[in-house]
């Protein structure tokens, strides 16, 4: 039996969380919903607005975009995300930077990411399976400023969060397959 600190989930080890859902769609119109960046936030409590960046109006590799979040324990901050996974109609994949600093973890850099997050479409029965995933870190993020107030508690802290992400995710995935599902 392995010794409950040893399974610990600690911010170092960039916690991660994945749901995923089947639904009874065209893959192309799952596809259509997961790439609207401003999608999320008609399901979300934390992500206000969205929007592309450099003149952008759509996805592709390296495109840009800016998010505006809000929670009670933090407040608002904004982020800049950057999609590196653009492989249509089957992975969009973006990583999100603080251009802020409001973490402390220093200048944005794309190879420190604060998230890395994922929606990934694999074609299954009649329609389709989607998952959503994110990893979060390695840099800091309103996550490690709660961790700082109570470090001896980063675990639980953590599995709080993880559980935040869960339902929200999966609120979102719902949300996706009800408008995918719908008759045009």
């Amino acid at each position: 039996m392995k010794d409950k600190k040893e399974d610990a989930v600690r911010y170092v080890d960039g916690p991660a969380v994945e749901c995923d859902l089947h639904l009874a769609a065209d893959p192309a119109r799952v596809w259509e919903l997961v790439t609207d960046i401003e999608l999320p936030a008609r399901f979300s409590s934390e992500l206000l607005r969205v929007s592309w960046l450099d003149g952008s109006r759509g996805p592709a590799l390296g495109a840009r975009f800016e998010g505006h979040n809000q929670h009670p324990a933090l407040g608002e901050w904004r982020t800049i995300s950057h999609v590196v996974q653009f492989d249509q109609p089957r992975v969009f994949g973006w990583v999100v930077t603080d251009p802020d600093n409001r973490f402390g973890g220093g200048p944005a850099d794309l190879t420190r990411p604060g998230a890395t997050w994922q929606y990934r479409l694999t074609p299954e029965g009649d329609g389709c399976r989607l998952s959503h995933s994110v990893r979060i870190g390695p840099t800091r993020t309103g996550l490690s400023l709660v961790i700082d107030q109570a470090p001896e508690h980063e675990e639980e802290i953590i599995e709080r969060r993880l559980d935040a992400l869960r339902e929200a995710m999966t609120g979102t995935l719902e949300g996706i397959r009800g408008l995918a599902e719908q008759p045009r």
